[in-house]
Formats: structure tokens, sequence, C-alpha cells
């Protein structure tokens, strides 16, 4: 089965469906037979790349809220994270463009060792939302790359040249034209789409439903994503 996810480095949603749908996906016995590939996805395309500011006064200037609102709001994300053992710091958080840490996580796609666009992904959502790292800057970006095993040569001409920004332009495209319009999503065999940080027992509902859905067409492929049933994420 292959499992396509668009999200957002800059998602404080998307780290915990990673960790839930991670969860569900152990215990699945088909695990194994799983593809995963990781999608880009801009919440906020126009952050400029260097913010004068806390995430609680971006947020708030964005959505027009208060800023003690937005403060209740990392309250209740918080202890959704620390539910999935996360430890979420937004107080710490560096406002930042996501770009350029998208093209990182397509430089590690580009890799073919097994593993390690997770392991990228994991750990840019990490550095962004526990450690107050800044996912905009290159020397950040080349650290949290040689960790997962990336030449750091490679890392530093990839962002210069941008090479991977018209992959991560291209996954953004695919989401509009599949009617993508909040991330996480999780499209299962181009068969079955699941919006939000769903309880694990939702993806492993959705697991079985899209087998089944695939063995019952045999190889053929649906259009466009069914919509999986289940509870959106609040």
């Amino acid at each position: 089965m292959q499992i396509d996810i668009w999200s957002d480095v800059a998602c404080p949603w998307c780290f915990i469906g990673k960790r839930r749908f991670e969860r569900a996906l152990r215990a699945w016995e088909h695990g194994d037979e799983v593809e995963v590939t990781w999608h880009s996805y801009q919440l906020d395309p126009s952050l400029p790349e260097h913010y004068d500011g806390t995430e609680a006064e971006y947020l708030a200037e964005r959505k027009g809220m208060p800023v003690a609102q937005v403060r209740e709001m990392f309250q209740h994300v918080t202890q959704q994270a620390a539910g999935e053992g996360l430890a979420y710091d937004f107080d710490a958080l560096v406002v930042a463009n996501s770009l350029r840490a998208h093209q990182l996580l397509h430089l590690a796609k580009a890799h073919a060792r097994a593993g390690v666009a997770d392991a990228v992904k994991d750990a840019l959502l990490s550095a962004h939302f526990e450690r107050g790292v800044d996912i905009g800057d290159v020397d950040a970006l080349v650290a949290i790359g040689t960790s997962a095993g990336l030449d750091e040569r490679e890392i530093r001409e990839a962002l210069a040249d941008e090479r991977h920004l018209p992959a991560v332009r291209a996954d953004i495209a695919q989401a509009q034209e599949l009617g993508v319009t909040g991330v996480p999503f999780f499209v299962f065999d181009m068969r079955l789409g699941l919006s939000g940080a769903q309880p694990a027992e939702v993806f492993a509902q959705a697991l079985e439903q899209a087998r089944t859905l695939a063995l019952d067409a045999g190889t053929g492929e649906a259009a466009a994503p069914e919509s999986a049933q289940g509870r959106r994420a609040t």
C-alpha cells in the first residue's frame, strides 16, 4: 500500500498526526507492506523568511484573535502533543517560513536509503516545535540533514540553487488538485483520503478500509481519493 501524506513543518497538528498514524501502522498486521511518502504543503506561504515576533503574536495577527486566546490554544495543543510523547515549547518557537525546510525534505527523498526522508521529517518537526530551532536557517538545516546521513556540501548546494523547489511546488499543486485545504492530509493508495490528526484507531480503520478497496478493485486506481469516515481533529 502506498500512503501519501501532505503536511507542513510549521503545523503543530502534523507532528501529532504523524505520531498517531505511526502508532496505528505499528499495530497493523500489514504494516510491513506500507510505503509512506511525505509531501510538502505550506499553511502560510506568505510568511516572511524572518518574523520579528513570537508565535503567539504571529497567530494573533494572522487570525485576528487576542494573544490570550492564542495562548489558550497553545495549551490545548501542547496537552495533545504530550499525549503522543512530544514536548512542545511555543515560547521558544522561532517563527520561520518553512519553504527551505521543505527543500531539505525533498533532498532527503531523492536518496534511496530507507528511512532518510522520515528521519529528516521527524527532525524538522522536533526542531521547530520542541527545540526552538530556526527551520529557515541554512546552518540549522545542515545540522538536521547531516544527522540523518546527508552530505553537508550537497545540502548547502541544494539549498543555494533551490534545485528541489520545483518538487515542493509540484507537491503543493497536487494537493490543490486533490482538494486539500488543510494538513495533515493522508491519501491511501490514491483511493481514500483522511484529513486531520485523527486518533490512532481512526487511522487503523482507514488502513483496513483502504486495503479492502484495493482488494475489491484489483490493480485499478480511483480517479480521486474518497473521504474516509472519522472524527476530525480539533
